[in-house]
């Protein structure tokens, strides 16, 4: 259950950014997860909220988006997303496609603040993408 090492990377990250900006909690935590990156959200979520029980981010949330898959025609250059993985051009029906989302692994946003008041703060994060957590 590769998710499960996924999961201690992103509390890895998210504690190293916590003491890097002296941040005092973090409330939650986005994940984007592609389609095609061969990640199981429930299985993060399982393994996340079994390792955060025993971690300094105790009751922190994580909240996972997916991410559909997208192409771009290499010959008519019409993005469209994919449906039932039939990876050709709506438009033109060329097959000579590159895939534009759907892999991703990000760590999108750490939401933080006292754990104590509202309202709380948002900012983006850098760090883990396209799948760097493996």
């Amino acid at each position: 259950m590769h998710e499960l090492m996924i999961a201690q990377n992103i509390l890895d990250k998210v504690i190293g950014e916590r003491e890097r900006l002296g941040l005092e909690a973090v409330l939650g935590i986005t994940v984007k997860v592609g389609a095609l990156s061969g990640v199981f959200p429930d299985a993060l979520q399982f393994g996340f909220d079994a390792l955060c029980r025993e971690s300094e981010l105790d009751g922190c949330r994580l909240t996972i988006e997916s991410v559909p898959i997208t192409i771009r025609c290499r010959h008519c250059h019409a993005q469209a997303p994919v449906d039932d993985y039939r990876f050709s051009c709506e438009a033109c029906g060329s097959t000579d496609v590159d895939v534009e989302t759907g892999y991703e692994l990000d760590i999108a946003y750490i939401e933080v603040g006292d754990a104590d008041a509202d309202p709380t703060t948002q900012f983006q994060q850098s760090g883990m993408t396209n799948g760097s957590a493996h």
